[in-house]
């Protein structure tokens, strides 16, 4: 933790410190003046203890959390910015934990110091209990939604930047938090994602990225040939500075991927660095367009063939020939009498 951070966090916590003695010494003075003789000796000194204890313990709340996420969330990288994400998920857990135990502290500080008042919190409770009920009610898909986000941050599904997919919509992450999602797809355009309603989460960036591409040639291309043409090109890419640092896995040919109605499809795999598999694949598709050409390799495209009522001929039998006609009736001529149908 840097001198400055930690500058800033004593004087939070003297100043707290201070509004809590302003505040128990009023109630001192308050009590001492008009509570019973003997009362404030017994139970205005166990409302001291109450809130003393409730204080140091919301305190230790905050100052113990952090410190125990840091140990038990681990990122798998190192480096600045795989610390920054850490930071960043510890931070955000450590406000949602510490605000949830002080809330939980103060509750209970506060029905045992009523109780020292001889103040009866039976109908308290019983009140508390309906209001609880009905906001659980109203509050339930926000609820889900909390979870939901919790989850999402301590299982590190996705931090800002990587390219995700969730509920149907793909775009990079630019914030998180326990509650929603915001992704910006292609277009531009924003979306505010609910964490409860994510469902299935695909990370396109996690660690690192693929490859996956399929290059057509013609049904007339020497498949050897091809292969050969692709890989080289791969291999040239490699070698420049910019792809090499990208490229965690050189690209090459995978298999014959497919025998299509219009070509052959050839697979290409390899691995990149997290988010650059789209810009490498754009830049090979490119070069192998171009190294096609010089290589006079076809990359086809759909035929269609269309016939003008003529069959095709047979195999070996040249030209097929067309059924005869039978010869046109004239008019007037006489119809053979029925009998001869009878045969």
């Amino acid at each position: 933790m840097s001198s400055k951070n930690m500058g800033h966090r004593i004087k939070t916590y003297g100043l707290w410190f201070l509004i809590i003695l302003a505040v128990a010494a009023a109630l001192y003075f308050i009590l001492r003046e008009y509570a019973p003789a003997g009362w404030l000796a017994s139970n205005g000194l166990r409302i001291l203890i109450i809130a003393a204890a409730s204080a140091a313990a919301s305190f230790a709340l905050r100052w113990a959390i952090p410190h125990f996420l840091h140990i038990t969330i681990r990122k798998g990288q190192k480096g600045k910015k795989a610390d920054q994400e850490l930071q960043e998920r510890v931070t955000t857990l450590s406000r949602v934990f510490a605000f949830t135990g002080t809330v939980v502290i103060a509750l209970i500080a506060a029905f045992m110091i009523l109780a020292e008042l001889n103040i009866n919190i039976a109908p308290l409770l019983a009140g508390f209990g309906i209001l609880g009920v009905a906001i659980g009610f109203g509050a339930q898909y926000l609820i889900r939604d909390l979870i939901g986000g919790l989850f999402v941050i301590v299982e590190d599904q996705y931090d800002i930047g990587d390219v995700v997919k969730i509920s149907g919509i793909a775009g990079v992450v630019e914030d998180i938090n326990l509650r929603r999602t915001v992704l910006r797809d292609l277009d531009g355009i924003v979306h505010f994602i609910p964490n409860g309603e994510s469902g299935i989460a695909s990370n396109y960036t996690r660690e690192w990225s693929r490859v996956n591409l399929d290059i057509e040639v013609s049904y007339g291309t020497d498949l050897d040939h091809a292969i050969s043409v692709i890989n080289r090109v791969c291999s040239e890419m490699a070698e420049e500075p910019y792809w090499k640092e990208a490229w965690i896995k050189t690209p090459e040919v995978l298999r014959v991927n497919e025998l299509g109605s219009s070509g052959i499809a050839i697979k290409i795999i390899g691995d990149t660095k997290p988010i650059r598999q789209w810009e490498t694949m754009g830049e090979m598709r490119k070069r192998i367009k171009k190294a096609f050409d010089d290589e006079g390799i076809e990359i086809p495209w759909p035929h269609t063939k269309v016939y003008f009522g003529e069959e095709s001929p047979e195999p070996g039998r040249g030209k097929a020939k067309r059924p005869p006609v039978p010869p046109r009736e004239t008019p007037g001529e006489a119809l053979p009498p029925e009998d001869e149908f009878e045969g």
